[in-house]
């Protein structure tokens, strides 16, 4: 499935996941092409970051992404050449969709955070891109 987004760091946003409470305890879900608004082809997740550490640091060409914070805490930074925004997740309700072409960064991890990613596509290296400066180049912007 391919979504065009247009290149802007105002694409990404926050996702209000369906919260169900119960004195038990409370249950949250998602569902593809409902909730998320792309066929999940991937699901991976970030754990044990030794304090200090940032993960990720790049964009993909094609591949959109669904970050959820299911424990502790966590700032994904987002930057598109131009623009830079920061999303502090701490909540398993909230999820934050990522577009396509959009640098990101994943910092500030609280102790034993749990940072699930939802992904619009499979594993592939070719879609990466991991060097900023050809970022920006590629994408029309210059210093």
């Amino acid at each position: 499935m391919k979504i065009n987004t247009p290149l802007n760091t105002k694409y990404a946003e926050l996702i209000d996941l369906p919260k169900i409470e119960d004195e038990r305890g409370n249950l949250t879900f998602l569902e593809e092409n409902n909730h998320i608004p792309f066929e999940i082809k991937r699901t991976y997740w970030i754990y044990d970051v030794p304090g200090g550490q940032t993960r990720g640091g790049h964009a993909y060409k094609e591949l959109h992404e669904v970050f959820i914070a299911l424990s502790g805490s966590f700032d994904i930074k987002l930057f598109d050449g131009k623009n830079y925004k920061t999303f502090s997740l701490n909540r398993s309700y909230y999820g934050l969709y990522v577009p396509n072409k959009i640098w990101r960064s994943i910092e500030n991890f609280s102790t034993n955070s749990l940072c699930l990613i939802l992904a619009s596509d499979i594993y592939k290296e070719d879609d990466y891109i991991r060097d900023l400066q050809q970022y920006k180049l590629d994408y029309g912007f210059k210093k």
